[in-house]
């Protein structure tokens, strides 16, 4: 006997991230604040905006807000450019989120058979022209010099 499964098709293509490792221009799409005994963190959905082949796809990524990891949240939400009076309030407003604009650096890892995405850095998004154009990996450059010879 045959069904029809809608969504089958969806849910079980390649699991490869659709977004490689990399630093990206973002806009941040939602958070939301996740209570967890021992990690409470911050879900954050970031829409690409650059570079353009990967313009208009998602990253979801966690923060957590841990005395160990507070430096990181910190980060981001200067980088962003979070509201600066609700930060010395020590308040984080998630309507005030969504629009805010920066430079994220991504990885993935796998934690027992699941693909995570690490937010490892952050920058402000006037300094994506200087990110994306920056140093080029000594071996490639190397490699091309070879090339011309």
């Amino acid at each position: 006997m045959k069904r029809q499964v809608p969504g089958l098709a969806e849910a079980t293509r390649d699991s490869r991230p659709e977004v490689p490792d990399g630093i990206f221009l973002v806009r941040v799409d939602g958070a939301q604040f996740r209570w967890h005994a021992q990690k409470p963190f911050y879900v954050l959905r970031l829409s690409i905006l650059e570079p353009v082949p990967l313009a208009h796809r998602s990253v979801v990524g966690r923060l957590y807000c841990t005395q160990k990891a507070m430096w990181k949240l910190g980060w981001f939400l200067r980088d962003f450019l979070y509201d600066p009076e609700l930060l010395a309030c020590e308040q984080i407003d998630e309507k005030v989120l969504p629009g805010l604009r920066g430079v994220v650096k991504i990885s993935h890892t796998v934690v027992n058979g699941i693909s995570l995405v690490n937010l490892d850095g952050f920058a402000p998004a006037s300094q994506w022209e200087e990110l994306c154009a920056g140093p080029r990996n000594p071996a490639s450059s190397a490699q091309a010099n070879e090339v011309r010879r």
